[in-house]
């Protein structure tokens, strides 16, 4: 059965001591309450150890935001999966709108991140979404089909069945447009049935889809309720303890 899943991405925001006073913060506020779904920590690659050490591992899990497509090597900067997964992390997030447009990381680069989170044992959360340009041009449905096809579909069943999906609907983050809740059911929905005719519909039932759009306190229960959608990836109201709560609560 699928999770319902919350998860923060800090993105390049908070220093070590802010990221740790945060991460206890969080972990302090989740203490009191009977959690319906996972909560996960998306830090920099610097806070990892830091935070996995302040936080309860049965209520608070931490991810990476990103990792290399390389096991080990000469490759300056970058931090192998086997070194994410040695910090206490649990999950990485791949494939993130941001990485893709100002990093050119491809399909085909996905694919090997993938499949070394994997091999050591880390669950991806693997984001997929459309442009304006996309969506405007009614290619929404065949842009993220292919981002599934090209950089998961070549998976076993039952690797694929260890992943978490985030739908990012990029043209409705920092535009001024939103996506409704309809729009985001619709997809969801899609994204679904793409996996189903792939897999079947054991492991489509079982996938959780998370959406990426601009999920704050104020829309979470109304995005959470439709049946497609299994919680948020969170950008900016996962730097503030109180509306990260504000999120989590809604389930």
């Amino acid at each position: 059965m699928r999770k319902n899943i919350v998860a923060g991405n800090w993105k390049m925001n908070k220093t070590l001591p802010e990221g740790i006073a945060l991460a206890k913060e969080v972990n302090e506020a989740v203490a009191t309450i009977d959690l319906a779904c996972e909560v996960i920590l998306g830090t920099p690659f610097i806070h990892l150890s830091s935070v996995a050490l302040v936080v309860d591992s049965n209520k608070v899990s931490i991810s990476a935001q990103n990792c290399a497509d390389k096991a080990s090597g000469a490759y300056t900067g970058e931090v192998s999966a086997a070194m994410v997964a040695s910090t206490g992390a649990k999950y990485v997030i791949l494939g993130h709108s941001e990485r893709r447009a100002y990093y050119g990381e491809t399909d085909a680069i996905l694919n090997e991140k993938v499949k070394l989170a994997l091999e050591n044992n880390l669950i991806p959360i693997f984001c997929i979404g459309e442009v304006l340009e996309e969506r405007e041009a009614d290619k929404h449905f065949d842009v993220v089909k292919s981002q599934l096809e090209n950089g998961l579909f070549s998976l076993s069943a039952e690797d694929f069945g260890k992943l978490v999906l985030a739908y990012e609907p990029v043209w409705a983050i920092g535009t001024g447009k939103t996506a409704s809740s309809e729009q985001a059911q619709e997809m969801h929905a899609f994204i679904r049935k793409t996996i189903a005719d792939k897999y079947g519909k054991e492991v489509a039932d079982n996938t959780s889809i998370l959406y990426g759009g601009s999920c704050n306190p104020s829309n979470a229960k109304e995005l959470f309720a439709n049946p497609d959608v299994d919680g948020g990836l969170i950008g900016g109201a996962s730097l503030k303890a109180q509306d990260f709560l504000g999120i989590i609560t809604s389930f």
